[in-house]
Formats: structure tokens, sequence, C-alpha cells
């Protein structure tokens, strides 16, 4: 049996603002954005490619906004992930190197911290 990972909830304090965040500047995919009730709104993002998304809004965790750290994606080039970040106008750090990886980091409006990593050659 598989146990796949699909849904990862992200504590934010401004649903829009986060929604335009991950949609418009880091690219993922805005698949859905339903008002359940006064007190429900799921908003659910997935990185281009990946089989696991997030999920903001109001109502979906009671974690407090900005409280999530150790994110990651993982990408085959560093490099280019990082130019379209910077050139989407995220505030992503410069490429660090590491011998498990390079990666690049950033966080949303909130505070949340992302990792980006590139996997090292395993020759």
């Amino acid at each position: 049996m598989d146990w796949k990972l699909e849904l990862v909830a992200v504590p934010v304090s401004d649903v829009d603002k986060a929604k335009a965040f991950y949609a418009e500047q880091v690219g993922f995919n805005a698949d859905h954005d339903h008002e359940v009730s006064e007190e429900i709104r799921f908003v659910q993002l997935t990185p281009p490619g990946s089989g696991c998304s997030i999920a903001i809004g109001r109502g979906v965790t009671e974690a407090e906004p900005g409280s999530v750290e150790g994110l990651q994606l993982v990408v085959s080039d560093i490099h280019a992930a990082h130019a379209e970040l910077s050139g989407r106008g995220v505030d992503v750090s410069e490429v660090q190197e590491f011998p498990w990886g390079s990666f690049v980091f950033f966080a949303d409006p909130d505070g949340n911290r992302w990792a980006v990593q590139a996997l090292p050659n395993r020759g």
C-alpha cells in the first residue's frame, strides 16, 4: 500500500495576499479557492510537477501564521530556480552549496520558511 503525503496546511494571516504570493510570485498552480462558510475558506495551491499541495485559508489550521519551517521543494536546476524566484519578486537567498545539495531559501509574507534544493550529482 502506498502512503502519499498530498496536502500540507500552511498558516497565513491574509489569505488573498498569501494566495497572490504563492500563485503569482512563487509560481504555484491555484487549484481551488472555495468559501465553505464565513468561518472556512479553503485554498489549495500546487507547485508545478508536485504530487503534494499546500492549503491556506480561514479555518484550515489553528497554527500561528508564519510558524511553519522546513518546507522543501526539489528542483533539477537551482540557478534557474533562483533566477525564476528573484525574477518574480521573491526575496530569495543566494545559492548555497552543501555536500547534500545546493539550496536557496525564502519565506512567504507571514514568515513561513521554505528551502529549495537541487540534489548533488550522484555520479
